[in-house]
């Protein structure tokens, strides 16, 4: 098991080193930081530009190559990723903007795996009685609301619950409150302020869950090995519970596992509403401020998380399934 985990690492760890210079050259070439410069008063000369972009390796009038080859050197040996075009340090803002992220991410991942996994089994078991119709109905329209609706929804219902109740705790924006002092206030209000947020992000990622592990346990419920269990005197939900199920998580572990890099830098609008300044927001402004080492570090982490699912969803595979580890 461990020789297999190593070699997937060592596979991984090459397409990760492949994908982001290959990204750095692609954003070399189309991202443009002398822009930053051009709206600024008094009006500078492509000169002026260039002389401030030197400091960063942003310098146009260096060959591409030469830039490179100080970027890659920098994070090889001291793990520098760089300045963005205004002189901010990127290890910083990946440092900060990952563990905002995270907060968001952890929470809201568990929580929509445990209610989607969770209903999926209770209703597959149920099959066409109402608690499955009802559920399945709820999950399919939830389904089909924007993101964008779901989180303004969310907040409208928080403001009207805290005029009408008296609420105190349901913070509608923002990562934390000014003047908190303390470390056990300032988790408590950090805990407070990521309840609307990760309700958002559950909504929005259970049902997928949901639905497919139904499916998944419809499927695998009257397969030989299950009926082969009850004749041995197990109930139908000893059965379900300690061999359909086994096998039916299998596709929504790897789901999980390569689900994570995209919820780490794709909850942009969740972010933006309730004011978090996480990794989607940080790559939305990496492009829009033509932030080359911003962009490049971006796709980094995400490719480092990709590769982690990667090797989390083989050793659940592993774990769910005996013909796997058998072999």
């Amino acid at each position: 098991m461990l020789r297999h985990v190593t070699r997937k690492a060592a596979g991984w760890l090459l397409m990760i080193v492949v994908a982001t210079n290959a990204t750095y050259f692609l954003a070399s070439w189309f991202l443009d930081p002398r822009s930053n410069f051009k709206e600024l008063r008094p009006v500078r000369s492509e000169a002026q530009i260039d002389r401030a972009l030197a400091p960063y390796n942003l310098d146009p009038r260096v060959p591409l190559v030469e830039r490179w080859w100080d970027w890659l050197s920098s994070v090889v040996l001291r793990f520098d990723w760089g300045k963005s075009p205004t002189g901010v340090s990127v290890n910083g803002e990946i440092g900060y903007r990952a563990l905002v992220s995270a907060e968001l991410v952890v929470f809201a991942t568990i929580l929509s795996v445990v209610v989607g996994v969770t209903l999926g089994v209770y209703t597959a078991s149920r099959q066409y009685r109402w608690t499955d119709r009802v559920s399945q109905a709820v999950s399919i329209v939830v389904f089909n609301i924007p993101a964008p609706v779901a989180a303004l929804a969310v907040v409208f219902a928080a403001i009207w619950l805290n005029q009408h109740l008296g609420l105190r705790f349901l913070y509608v924006a923002g990562e934390n409150s000014p003047n908190v002092q303390g470390l056990l206030p300032t988790i408590g209000d950090r805990l407070l302020h990521l309840i609307l947020p990760t309700l958002t992000l559950t909504l929005m990622g259970y049902v997928g869950y949901h639905l497919t592990q139904r499916s998944l346990l419809l499927d695998t419920i009257n397969a030989d090995f299950v009926r082969t269990a009850r004749a041995t005197g197990l109930t139908r939900t000893q059965a379900i519970r300690r061999h359909a199920l086994r096998t039916a998580l299998i596709p929504t572990a790897t789901t999980v596992a390569f689900s994570v890099p995209a919820i780490f830098t794709g909850a942009v609008i969740t972010e933006t509403i309730f004011g978090w300044n996480g990794m989607g927001q940080y790559f939305i402004q990496t492009i829009s401020k033509n932030d080359v080492h911003g962009t490049v570090a971006t796709a980094a982490f995400a490719a480092a998380l990709t590769a982690v699912g990667a090797i989390l969803a083989d050793i659940a595979t592993v774990f769910l399934d005996p013909r796997v580890r058998v072999s």
